[in-house]
Order: structure tokens, then C-alpha cells, then sequence
């Protein structure tokens, strides 16, 4: 198959790595930087060379806040069969944006980032593919996936955003709030030293990202429920309640279970 893949950065590598053995790549970047160290594959740093290519299929790699403006870019030029992909961590929009560009479409999240996840093995991970998505795109996602040893879920649009504002706007949220009053430590423990490694693999990843995720129209409710707990667990430190503070351990370990 033609694939053309949208942005060069960390995920746009990583599935150039992936496919461009078994399939005819290119890969379009603005910036020529970015595609010093791609390799196999057509590099490309103007949208009108994506005409001569014919792409069957195009994975849009670009960071959430361009996603659609990536796909715009690219629409000129390709032909009428390509399907049209995106891995966007939040879905808001695309939707809307599917129903009108005249493309055949697949939409899916790998719920790993090359700052966390190993890549060599991501059997511990986990993909989403939109179910609204057209029948061949999501073949080709649900077989990618799988070679990835991936655990692969199917679910709408609106239910996507949901999970994702509460498999990922809480820890990102618990995390921001941790490194914000973060001070310098001379010993720092085992938990304190993990949780500063999670922080700064956090804040490696694009702002853009970020506030994407943190801005999904389902993430206020999520925090809210921080905010709850927090304020809940701070009333039983200031009164000593040993107590309450059992029963507050209890239903945290009963969550974890």
C-alpha cells in the first residue's frame, strides 16, 4: 500500500519505522530538520509533491493542534480513494471534519508515547479505533495493532474523549499539580524520585499536547473529582482523624485492586 504520513515528529517516526518494510512510504514535513534521520521512505517538505506519490492511505501524525489544519494541507492533493487517518489523542472535531472532506476515513489513539512506553515491547499498551471509522481503514489499524502486540479497543467518538478525560486528564492533572510544588530535595525517597520521573517525562512531551488533553470538553469533571478528594483527604490530615484515615485507605485500595 501507499502511505503517507503527516509530521515527522516522535509518532510520525515511529510509524515510518514500522511500516516502511512492507509498505511504499513518504513522509511529509515542513521542516527538512525533521527528516534528517528518515530512512526507506520519500521525504517530502511541499504538499504539491503528495500529488505525483498517490497515497492510498494517509496517517496524520501531526500534534493535535494541527491536525485538521494538516489535513487541509494535504487535501488538495490527494486522490479520491485515499483513505484518511489520524491518531489524535483527543477526537474533538474530527468528527465534523470526516463528515465533509469526502474521504473515506479510520480514526484510532496508540495510547503510548515513545517518552513512557517501550517500544519494543507494547504488549502492556493499548490502541482505540473509532468505530464510526470506514470498514478497510479499520482493518488495516486493527491489523497494524495487532502486530504491535497491541490491546486493541473499539469505541465512538464521544465515548473516546470521555475515556481519555479520565485515563489521562488525571494522572497528567495529579502530575502538574505534584511538579508545581515540587521543591529541590538533598534525599529524596524511592516514591519521590518515581514521581519526578514521571513529571519530567510529562512535561518532555509538547505543550500543545498537553493543553489538548487537559482541554478536552469531559476533563473539568475529572479534576473536579481531584479537587473533591483532595480538599476530603486534607480535612482528615488537619484533624488527625486516624479513623477516617483508615477509611479513606480502604477505599483507595479497593480502587487499585
Amino acid at each position: 500500500m501507499k502511505i503517507l504520513i503527516l509530521g515527522a515528529g516522535k509518532m510520525g517516526s515511529f510509524f515510518t519505522d514500522v511500516l516502511s518494510f512492507e509498505h511504499e512510504l513518504a513522509i511529509y514535513d515542513y521542516d527538512p530538520k525533521r527528516l534528517r534521520f528518515i530512512y526507506n521512505t520519500v521525504r517530502m517538505t511541499d504538499p504539491a509533491e503528495i500529488k505525483d506519490f498517490q497515497p492510498e492511505l494517509l496517517i496524520n501524525c501531526a500534534t493535535v493542534k494541527y491536525t485538521i489544519d494538516a489535513f487541509k494541507t494535504a487535501l488538495p492533493y490527494l486522490p479520491a480513494n485515499c483513505i484518511l487517518s489520524d491518531i489524535a489523542s483527543v477526537k474533538t472535531g474530527l468528527e465534523d471534519f470526516y463528515r465533509t472532506a469526502g474521504h473515506p476515513f479510520v480514526s484510532s489513539h496508540p495510547m503510548f508515547g515513545p517518552t513512557f512506553a517501550s517500544l519494543s515491547d507494547l504488549s502492556t499498551q493499548s490502541a482505540i479505533i473509532i468505530s464510526e471509522s470506514d470498514h478497510l481503514g479499520k482493518v488495516f489499524f486493527r491489523d497494524l495493532y495487532h502486530s504491535l502486540k497491541l490491546n486493541i479497543f473499539e469505541y465512538t467518538f464521544d465515548a473516546h474523549d470521555r475515556t481519555i478525560a479520565y485515563s489521562l486528564s488525571i494522572p497528567f492533572a495529579s502530575t502538574l499539580v505534584f511538579a508545581s510544588v515540587m521543591k529541590h530535595q538533598e534525599a529524596p525517597g524511592t516514591t519521590f524520585k518515581k514521581h519526578l520521573n514521571i513529571a519530567r517525562g510529562l512535561l518532555s512531551e509538547d505543550d500543545f499536547l498537553l493543553t489538548e488533553i487537559l482541554f478536552n470538553p469531559y476533563t473539568p469533571k475529572q479534576v473536579e473529582l481531584i479537587r473533591k478528594e483532595l480538599a476530603a483527604l486534607l480535612t482528615i490530615i488537619e484533624k488527625k482523624d486516624s479513623t477516617a484515615m483508615k477509611e479513606f485507605l480502604t477505599k483507595v485500595r479497593k480502587n487499585i485492586e
